[in-house]
Parts: structure tokens; C-alpha cells; sequence
């Protein structure tokens, strides 16, 4: 890690302001993170939970870890990021410190380009709010026991009802990580085949999957981006895929879920209400990542004094 002798345009914090945040981080953290670490040491499995772990590959010991995000200068900061090759070290007024490095940015520019541009993409679209968390049972229409990704859930409506809602509704997925994993028979139910490559052109901030995959953008920004954000789209991707999950057609009472019976009228009514309501939650983080992203293309020429 080499020393510059002063730092960027920077946001300057001491080492009691950043010291502060990094342990309420830490705090909010090991709270997030108690129920799944007691079940991993105990070898338990989670039907809901797990998949914040396994789907997304950002691990618990990186979810603690503190960073201030891009342009915030660290005084008398320690080896955990005096060595991360991501930071460089600076001097301020005679005092040493650390940031994150422009070397970091540009090695990581291209992934803050892709992540804006889905991202105001996403957000222009009107939100669609008719698919009823259906790609769950997509996922499991027409398979036998043994193809159940959660075979050790059984299906409220067994495998002949689950199929029977599947063929009775039409599939309307606009979400490629999700539709990619349907049924080879469930695949052309949906209204429209997805591929990789029209990612962009057809998220839209209604499906669940774009709200729960703003953590995704989180963690693979960082550290450019701050982790209070990545905390906080962490905590709504948790919330979002309990629903996810009770509106599946797993039976989830066991682990203390009451289902979202999508099959009945008023199934559909109450998930689209909570569908809505972590949509505008959805669009509060997407705005203040598409925000941070902004100031990452935008940053200033590095300046040296």
C-alpha cells in the first residue's frame, strides 16, 4: 500500500467518529447474524434464510466488516486497513490515515457503470405487481419429490395442486436469476422468454427479486460503497424473501410462517399490499445506491497537494 501525502476532495473523519460507526455496524450485524450462525455451528438448515447466505455469496464475516465507502479518509486507522489492498494510505495535516483507493475505482468502474445503469433503467419502469411470487412454483411444476429444492418441506397443496395453480395462472417472471431456474415445462408458461441479455430491459422495481438483488449491487461495489448502506439492503432482502417464501407453495408453518395463500382471491390481495409496501422500500435504497453510484462516475480528478 503506498502513501499519498494528502488525500482527495475527502470527507476527513477522527479516529473516535469512524471507530463509532464501525462498531455500531459490528453491533447491528451479529444481531442480523446470530439465528443463521447458531444454525450453521449446529449444522441446522434454513428453507428461508439460508438462501441470504448460499444464493448470495457475500459471507457473514464480510457483512461485519466495516467500510466507510469511497471518498472518507480514515485517521489513525488500524492493519485491518492499513493492509487491505483496497486502501491507501494518506497523510492529513501531518496525520496518517487511510482511504479507499482510486486505483480501487477505476479497477471497479466498470462494475459501477452496469450497477447505474440497471439501476435507472429499473427505476423509470412502472412497477408490475401481478405475478404473485408465482417462479416459486415455477420452480417445482411438474417435478417428483426428489426435485424439490426444499425436499425436506412439503408442498401445502402437494405436487398435483401446485401444478394445477401453476397451469391456472399465467406466469408473468420479469426477472432472469429467477426465471433461469423454472421447470423445463414451467419456462414457456411465462408470458415471455428472459435471457441474460435483456437484464436491462426488463427490470422493473415491482418484482422482488430486483429489490432483494440491490444487496448483490451492494457487496459487489464494495468497499466503494458505505456499508451502513449494504446493512440496510441486507435487512430488506431478509424481509422480502420471508415473503418470497410464505407466498411459495412450501408449507412453512413449522418455522413459524403463516402462508400467503396466492392460489384464493384474497391470497393475491394481501401479497400484492406487502408486495407494494417493500417496493417503495425497494425504490428508497435503489435511489440512494443509484445516488452513490453518481458520485462514483462523477468523482474528481485525483488531486494532490
Amino acid at each position: 500500500m503506498t502513501e499519498a501525502p494528502t488525500a482527495r476532495r475527502d470527507v476527513i473523519l477522527t479516529a473516535h467518529e469512524w471507530t463509532a460507526r464501525r462498531d455500531h455496524h459490528r453491533h447491528q450485524a451479529d444481531e442480523l447474524l446470530a439465528g443463521h450462525l447458531r444454525r450453521r455451528a449446529a449444522q441446522q438448515t434454513h428453507p428461508v434464510h439460508d438462501f441470504l447466505f448460499t444464493y448470495y455469496s457475500h459471507r457473514p464475516a464480510q457483512l461485519r466488516r466495516w467500510h466507510p465507502g469511497f471518498g472518507t479518509v480514515l485517521l489513525g486507522a488500524g492493519r485491518e486497513y492499513r493492509d487491505n489492498p483496497a486502501y491507501e494510505r494518506v497523510v492529513v495535516d501531518g496525520t496518517p490515515g487511510v482511504r479507499v483507493s482510486s486505483d480501487t475505482l477505476d479497477r471497479r468502474f466498470a462494475m459501477v457503470e452496469f450497477v447505474a445503469e440497471l439501476l435507472t433503467r429499473t427505476r423509470a419502469r412502472p412497477a408490475q405487481l401481478g405475478c404473485f411470487g408465482l417462479h416459486e412454483w415455477a420452480m417445482v411444476y411438474r417435478t417428483s419429490s426428489d426435485d424439490v429444492r426444499h425436499s425436506a418441506v412439503p408442498l401445502r397443496l402437494g405436487h398435483a395442486g401446485t401444478d394445477a395453480v401453476v397451469e391456472s395462472m399465467q406466469l408473468r417472471c420479469s426477472h432472469y436469476d429467477a426465471y433461469r431456474f423454472f421447470t423445463p415445462e414451467a419456462a414457456p408458461r411465462n408470458i415471455e422468454p428472459l435471457t441474460r441479455d435483456d437484464q436491462l430491459d426488463r427490470e422493473q422495481p415491482g418484482c422482488l427479486h430486483a429489490g432483494m438483488d440491490l444487496y448483490k449491487w451492494c457487496y459487489k461495489l464494495s468497499p466503494l460503497v458505505d456499508s451502513e448502506l449494504l446493512l440496510r439492503c441486507f435487512q430488506h432482502a431478509a424481509a422480502t424473501r420471508e415473503l418470497d417464501m410464505r407466498a411459495s407453495p412450501y408449507d412453512l408453518i413449522d418455522y413459524g410462517y403463516s402462508p400467503i395463500t396466492i392460489e384464493t382471491a384474497a391470497g393475491r390481495a394481501q401479497y400484492v399490499r406487502e408486495q407494494s409496501a417493500l417496493t417503495s422500500r425497494a425504490a428508497d435504497l435503489r435511489q440512494d445506491l443509484l445516488e452513490r453510484c453518481s458520485a462514483l462516475r462523477a468523482r474528481p480528478t485525483e488531486v494532490r497537494l
